[in-house]
């Protein structure tokens, strides 16, 4: 398939996606996401905000180094997420099955051989309960 065409279609298909996109459960209407520094002193966070927050930390999920993070409560002045991995947005519809993102999450090779997402869950860069923390998020959004 001719590449032009390719990149056509994949913008077309993440323009689809944020404009389905619809952001529930992390907080109530108007609340911005945590900054990584208002992670560290949150008391008893619910899971979905500990996933963000594992997610958005540096020395755990660093998601935010390859992927952007779609949701209207993007903390104010935080900076954007990368651009060489795919975007999370509208993760419900891309995983209906839950089980498919965790084990993405988990080990990426174990999915796609050629993945470059570190696998961390199998070289337990972080805690199975941080993945699934991840996936209560991610699936929020």
């Amino acid at each position: 398939m001719n590449l032009f065409l390719r990149a056509g279609i994949a913008i077309s298909v993440l323009t689809l996606l944020i404009v389905v996109h619809t952001t529930t459960g992390i907080a109530e209407a108007g609340d911005l996401l945590p900054t990584e520094k208002q992670c560290s002193s949150l008391e008893n966070p619910d899971a979905k905000t500990k996933g963000w927050c594992v997610a958005i930390n540096r020395r755990q999920g660093n998601c935010l180094a390859c992927h952007i993070i779609v949701t209207d409560k993007w903390p104010t002045a935080f900076p954007p997420g990368g651009s060489v991995a795919p975007p999370l947005v509208a993760m419900k519809q891309r995983y209906p099955d839950t089980a498919k993102l965790r084990a993405q999450i988990h080990d990426a090779q174990s999915v796609n051989p050629q993945a470059v997402m570190p696998p961390f869950g199998k070289h337990k860069i972080i805690s199975e309960e941080d993945i699934d923390n991840i996936v209560e998020f991610l699936m929020s959004i």
